[in-house]
């Protein structure tokens, strides 16, 4: 039957890439010789099986070979096509199965240092140096591993499971407004973001990609709300990707200005229409007509307020701020003879 990589990574056969890589990286920490000093040969023996299994299933090919013909059609085994046990259609035969694909496993140590970025944890935090040092060494497949430094002999358990030293640094995150109008905040809307970014494949190979983002504006959000979208910023190797953040902007409006969740307006109105009376006439953000008398003077701090007329509330839309309608008066350089009579009237004298 060969041997069961999926068993030794301990992931499923529909194991996706990441499930892959982060069993690798638990085990690989687990098993690393240098944390199992008293039981070397065990471990390097159950660290190079680790990292075998996720060269094998973290590589499309490799992993689709072996799917279907195991370990030993990786490793050449497999029988010529036709014969009994070989599917049809097998990419890696070439001209009657003269040529079949063959896989060499690669050092183990060297799958550990392209996967966290050093060969050693000791070289990350100072300890193997040059010349001289008091740590002792042990070779495991050519690459050279120190204990006994500044951290003792062991020096994952300093840090958890995981060194802090290997944990892929994230990009920083990449921000963008989205400007809106006081209506599409007032009833909220959808709006599409098409965003060009670059992903990464197994072998770390970038390419170009186009994505449509949606995001849902909904009915009250102010100026300043943002919109993660986790990790879809560009792909790099060793690196977390960075999120996408869209900050909500407000466009000016003709007739209102936001305060909080109220909405103010300001009326320019003659002296006359301040003493004698007023009606406003105002169509709201949703596209009602609002008709609101004022039989009050109007003076030059007046301010009319209607309830439950400003913006939804984020937390509950139901509930609405104010409408606040403030007054511009115009008064005249001089009074004609009607006017004059006007004020007469008005006041009784």
């Amino acid at each position: 039957m060969g041997v069961d990589y999926y068993n030794i990574l301990q992931v499923d056969k529909k194991a996706k890439d990441e499930d892959i890589k982060k069993a690798y990286r638990k085990l690989a920490m687990k098993w690393h010789p240098d944390k199992n000093p008293n039981d070397k040969k065990y471990a390097e023996a159950k660290f190079k099986e680790v990292s075998e299994a996720y060269e094998v299933l973290s590589d499309p090919q490799k992993r689709a070979i072996y799917d279907q013909y195991g370990e030993e059609g990786l490793k050449g085994q497999v029988p010529p096509p036709g014969s009994e046990g070989t599917p049809e259609g097998a990419t890696f035969f070439q001209n009657g199965g003269t040529t079949t694909f063959r896989f060499n496993p690669r050092r183990a140590d060297d799958i550990f240092a392209e996967f966290f970025g050093f060969s050693s944890p000791f070289e990350r935090m100072g300890g193997g140096g040059g010349g001289g040092g008091g740590g002792r060494r042990t070779r495991m497949g050519g690459s050279m591993f120190q204990s006994g430094g500044p951290f003792g002999d062991d020096i994952f358990s300093s840090f958890g499971e995981v060194p802090v030293s290997q944990t892929p640094r994230k990009s920083s995150p990449v921000e963008t407004t989205v400007p809106c109008s006081l209506e599409e905040l007032y009833r909220g809307a959808t709006k599409k973001m098409k965003i060009s970014r670059e992903i990464a494949d197994i072998s770390g190979k970038t390419m170009p990609v186009e994505e449509i983002l949606t995001i849902d504006i909904k009915p009250g959000w102010k100026k300043g709300t943002k919109i993660t979208f986790p990790e879809k910023g560009n792909e790099q190797p060793n690196m977390v990707p960075a999120d996408l953040v869209f900050i909500i902007d407000e466009k000016p409006h003709s007739v209102f200005t936001r305060d909080g969740n109220d909405l103010i307006t300001n009326e320019k109105i003659s002296l006359v229409e301040a003493l004698t009376g007023y009606t406003v006439n105002l169509k709201t953000l949703d596209g009602r007509s609002l008709s609101i008398p004022i039989n009050n003077v109007i003076h030059p701090s007046y301010e009319e307020v209607v309830p439950g007329e400003g913006m939804p509330m984020q937390k509950d839309p139901t509930k609405k701020g104010n409408l606040r309608i403030k007054f511009n008066i115009k008064f005249p350089s001089r009074l004609t003879s009607e006017q004059k009579a006007g004020i007469k009237r008005l006041f009784g004298s």
